[in-house]
């Protein structure tokens, strides 16, 4: 909050909660008590100018003065008065303006700042801003999974122009799907992505694009590889293009990954899987010679398969 109401001025959190450690430590030994940096009295030093430690020194001989010496003249001050005093500081503390944009900025920010401010009042300032930080942080994990999505794609932007008339380009839409998976795939949208996945149209392939997956946890592997058990179990093959590295340990750890690599249907890009799809289905007899492409690369080429790994061809998967 100080680095905030002062300029070009920022302080040392490392160094400011060392030095309360070793005062606290230090200050039972000769009856003290423990003591920590107050809001208030650091606002109304930075709204005052001070710039250094003296400001600091100068109310900490202010303060002993008055118990040591003054104390029943400060005894005889009304409470109300002295509330005043604290009320105003904390008038001074509070930036309207930021205040207004919070509020207008988000639904979300207008929650928790109005959360904190009602916990800060009925309970304490401790308890508010932990609840502030949970409230947030929930908050800004259901924005992520609210911005994840699966998409279904054509197909025919990821062919070759001109190879397929507009019959079999509707021929191949009716037996291969591929659907694009953008944002982090993590527990707050992992079972989202499990139904939608699961209520795929009965097609004989699933082609996942998973090059724009920002992050993926135990949670997202867990629930894709049940989605692909799903599609698997109901007689369609399931193709995954464009894996990057941040995606292949939790996919291999939970064995989603070398299933399919086994079966041959990890990819590393689009295309290479739709080619794969093709000679599949060609090879089952469901679609004729002439829709695969003569430019198709060899399949192993194209697999991200595990050193020394000779992965069966897509047709056995």
């Amino acid at each position: 909050v100080a680095d905030g109401m002062s300029v070009n001025q920022r302080h040392d959190p490392d160094r400011e909660l060392f030095g309360q450690g070793v005062a606290n430590i230090a200050a039972p030994l000769f009856g003290g008590v423990p003591a920590t940096a107050a809001i208030a009295r650091t606002a109304v030093n930075v709204r005052s100018g001070a710039s250094s430690r003296l400001a600091a020194i100068t109310h900490a001989l202010v303060l002993a003065g008055i118990v040591y010496l003054a104390a029943p003249l400060v005894e005889r001050i009304p409470l109300a008065a002295l509330a005043g005093v604290l009320l105003a500081t904390a008038v001074r503390m509070v930036e309207v303006g930021s205040v207004r944009a919070m509020v207008r900025a988000t639904r979300s920010d207008g929650v928790v700042l109005v959360l904190t401010a009602v916990v800060t009042l009925t309970v304490d300032l401790v308890v508010a801003v932990l609840v502030g930080m949970l409230v947030a942080g929930a908050l800004a994990l259901a924005s992520l999974a609210r911005n994840a999505s699966l998409d279904q794609e054509e197909l025919a932007r990821h062919l070759p122009p001109g190879d397929h008339t507009e019959e079999e380009r509707a021929l191949l839409a009716k037996h291969i799907v591929a659907y694009r998976i953008d944002g982090p795939l993590f527990f707050a949208a992992a079972h989202r992505f499990l139904l939608e996945l699961s209520e795929v149209a009965d097609v004989r392939v699933v082609i996942l694009r998973m090059a724009r997956v920002s992050t993926i946890d135990a949670t997202g592997a867990q629930v894709l590889g049940d989605a692909v058990d799903r599609l698997q179990a109901r007689g369609i093959t399931v193709m995954m293009s464009g894996l990057r590295p941040g995606q292949l340990r939790p996919l291999e750890s939970l064995g989603t990954l070398p299933r399919l690599r086994e079966a041959g249907c990890v990819f590393e890009t689009t295309p290479e899987a739709i080619q794969a799809a093709l000679t599949m289905l060609h090879h089952a007899g469901v679609i004729p010679s002439s829709l695969r492409s003569a430019e198709a690369a060899p399949q192993g080429a194209a697999m991200l398969s595990s050193p020394g790994h000779q992965a069966p061809a897509p047709g056995k998967a």
